[in-house]
């Protein structure tokens, strides 16, 4: 058995697929997921998952170099928002690196989940729950 905390097989056989910045999203429930990206539906009822503990389990195993987030987290979500940051920020001392944060519009975050390897699906039922994460390297 995986001594690892991520025990989910298809998330780890993704994270294992990543190269230089290829991109994932954890998204909350009621994110739109294209039909040609992969689907891995975590979402059990609402708010299990929750959102920022999914974020937690993969990026124990994902590098990220740089993160994703819908403009309209910051005042739709704020308290989210403050945590998702500080999350980021801890895991980037961890990492030893700074995560670089872009933020663009909910309809390009859309747009752009169908360029994601895959869509994370949690049961998150707030608001702009969600993350695109590009994958950096450990050298």
């Amino acid at each position: 058995m995986k001594k690892g905390l991520l025990l989910n097989a298809d998330i780890s056989a993704l994270i294992s697929r990543l190269g230089h910045t290829d991109e994932i999203v954890i998204a909350d429930a009621g994110l739109p997921i294209p039909a040609t990206t992969q689907r891995i539906d975590l979402a059990l009822t609402q708010g299990l998952p929750a959102f920022l503990s999914v974020l937690e389990v993969v990026t124990c195993e994902m590098q990220v170099e740089k993160a994703i987030i819908a403009q309209e987290m910051k005042t739709n979500n704020p308290q989210l928002h403050h945590a998702l940051l500080m999350l980021l920020s801890q895991l980037g001392q961890r990492q030893g690196n700074t995560i670089a944060t872009e933020y663009i519009s909910h309809q390009a975050f859309k747009t752009r989940t169908a360029l994601s390897r895959a869509v994370i699906r949690t049961g998150e039922c707030s608001p702009f729950a969600n993350v695109i994460l590009c994958s950096g390297v450990t050298f």
